[in-house]
């Protein structure tokens, strides 16, 4: 991956508050990364300080393999695309678009060229003597978007732009961010707390939490093989179950969850037969039965929605358990009251360290432990 940007061990404190810890990573040329969590997980600092409005107390931010820790922003070949366009009321759309380049002084001719070529992109070039107040909010949007990009800096930051939009606007917004950034293909460095528009857009996601960069993976990785259980909870919905470790053999491992022995993938950190873990299982991957071998859960309540019913059901230990049921499984009839048996494939489990850091280590690195009675 050829980077643009890299955060090498960097560090910001407001006060004694840590709002960013140790990020270290990089983004890479026409890559889509997302930086997601909660509030005040340190992700808007982060895109702050790659924007040069805030300096790091430690680390280096490069650009380009230049290290611009101390440049000011106007120095620094990026854009940053806010919730709020700021838009020139008083503009057309093609004078708005046009600002950037003319204010650095780039020829008339090769500012046209630029401005018709990212309506095109925008799909606005009908509109472009329009003024702002007269688009919709996409439109308006995507005239923030072309502005921001008409000096073709190194990155594109975004900060929550689609918060203002309603709901079928912003989805929609998410497909075409893509595409436009396809298109382009510029490296977009994305700020949001929506699971959803991560998942749809990015390339990348670091979800953060207190300050810490918690995992870095491709959408797919970070849904299906969360390494924390921040992440796991975070992401979407997840049953995350209290479990001990039996034993761990190869790929493999087996764990008692609500006094039931399952088999799940091996975990990740270095465990031993007896160390505590938490389980996670996806609701849409969770089988139903009356009878089988599983995990043992009474049904509180089946609600239908549409594709899926949601069945919510209580483990021996007293843990909530959530289950999708598809239309491939609805032969089961589903009443309250009744216990069923709850079963996985081994793959769709993960078991995770209970501490909020784990220790990752190479799978070549981690001691192989027999289980009871192999050998």
């Amino acid at each position: 991956m050829d980077p643009v940007v890299a955060l090498d061990h960097v560090n910001k404190r407001f006060g004694d508050f840590v709002a960013v810890h140790e990020a270290h990573f990089t983004i890479g040329r026409g890559e889509f990364f997302s930086m997601l969590g909660p509030s005040g997980c340190g992700k808007t600092t982060t895109l702050r300080m790659i924007a040069g409005f805030e300096q790091p107390d430690g680390g280096r931010i490069l650009l380009e393999g230049q290290d611009v820790s101390r440049t000011p922003p106007y120095r620094r070949n990026v854009n940053t695309v806010f919730q709020h366009y700021a838009l020139f009321p008083h503009m057309s759309v093609r004078d708005n678009v046009a600002f950037g380049p003319r204010s650095k002084k780039v020829p008339e001719p090769e500012v046209q060229k630029r401005v018709t070529e990212l309506l095109e992109v925008i799909r606005l070039a009908h509109l472009g003597g329009r003024k702002p107040g007269q688009l919709s909010g996409g439109q308006q949007q995507r005239v923030a978007l072309a502005r921001a990009l008409v000096n073709y800096p190194s990155a594109l930051l975004l900060d929550e732009p689609l918060g203002a939009l309603d709901l079928k606007l912003r989805q929609a917004m998410q497909i075409e961010l893509k595409r436009i950034q396809r298109e382009v293909n510029i490296t977009f460095i994305y700020v949001t707390h929506d699971q959803e528009e991560a998942l749809t857009m990015s390339d990348r996601i670091a979800v953060m939490n207190e300050g810490r960069v918690e995992q870095i993976g491709t959408p797919q990785e970070i849904y299906h093989a969360p390494t924390t259980v921040f992440v796991a909870g975070f992401i979407g919905v997840a049953n995350l179950l209290s479990a001990k470790i039996v034993g761990v053999m190869g790929e493999r491992a087996v764990a008692e969850v609500a006094g039931q022995r399952v088999e799940t993938l091996a975990p990740a950190w270095t465990a031993g037969a007896g160390a505590e873990a938490t389980l996670m299982v996806r609701p849409e991957r969770l089988r139903l039965a009356e009878a089988g071998p599983g995990v043992r859960a009474r049904l509180e309540t089946a609600v239908f929605q549409g594709p899926v019913i949601r069945a919510i059901l209580r483990a021996a230990d007293g843990a909530e358990v959530v289950a999708h049921v598809g239309a491939e499984a609805q032969h089961v009839a589903l009443t309250p009251g009744q216990e069923y048996v709850l079963s996985w494939e081994a793959e769709a489990a993960r078991l995770l360290q209970p501490s909020k850091a784990p220790h990752i280590l190479d799978r070549s690195d981690r001691p192989t432990i027999e289980m009871a009675g192999q050998r």
